[in-house]
């Protein structure tokens, strides 16, 4: 059985990520999944408003410490980080990735202006640049859209996913009125069940566990 090691960055990841999403991916697949947590990475990465060299080191430790465990493949679940994944990505023998990578490729194919909805600031800068690299990749040009309803991460870690779901939707309303597309910047927003917006929606979550299965198979 291949094992799969999440690095979270939340500590109610239980709750938003493992359950609803790896748990359920894992059983099917036949997958063995261990979970590393820091939460201080995500409050690092929004006290500076992006990666530092710390930030970058301690995220380094956690993936060696899952490759020298007999890890197989490592998700990041995290995209406010996304820019440590892609430096430490060098400095491993087994695939590591952001779980969100597919949902940029998805956002870059359906459409030109993006649109980026968000609950934490610091997660539109890091997944508009992973759009900006498939956008080259493809040879498309694009425009990116970007919001971010405030208040709302707070909410949901206090626990009142109603309230988070509802600021969500509302923020999601309004820009879908901008875009051809939207991408959900983080696996926290996934949960959602919303009224359709005119346009298509790409959440993260199962799209990347199947990237990262496909890497380590």
């Amino acid at each position: 059985m291949k094992k799969l090691y999440t690095i979270n960055t939340v500590n109610n990841f239980m709750e938003i990520i493992y359950n609803p999403f790896v748990k359920p991916f894992a059983d099917r697949e036949g997958l063995e999944v261990y979970n590393i947590m820091d939460d201080s990475l995500l409050s690092d990465t929004r006290k500076y408003n992006g990666m530092t060299k710390s930030i970058a080191s301690r995220m380094l430790n956690y993936a060696k410490a899952a490759e020298s465990s007999g890890a197989d493949g490592i998700i990041v679940t995290c995209t406010s980080v996304n820019e440590a994944t892609k430096q430490i990505k060098p400095f491993l023998q087994i695939p590591i990735l952001n779980i969100e990578e597919p949902v940029a490729e998805m956002a870059v194919r359906d459409g030109q202006k993006i649109g980026v909805l968000a609950t934490i600031p610091t997660s539109p800068l890091a997944i508009n640049r992973v759009i900006r690299e498939k956008a080259g990749a493809m040879g498309k040009q694009v425009e990116i859209v970007s919001a971010v309803a405030e208040g709302a991460f707070e909410v949901l870690c206090a626990g009142d996913r109603a309230k988070h779901d509802e600021m969500v939707c509302e923020a999601l309303a309004e820009l879908a009125k901008q875009v051809d597309v939207i991408a959900f910047a983080q696996i926290s927003m996934s949960q959602i069940a919303f009224e359709p917006v005119g346009v298509p929606v790409h959440m993260i979550g199962e799209s990347g566990l199947m990237r990262l299965k496909a890497m380590m198979d």
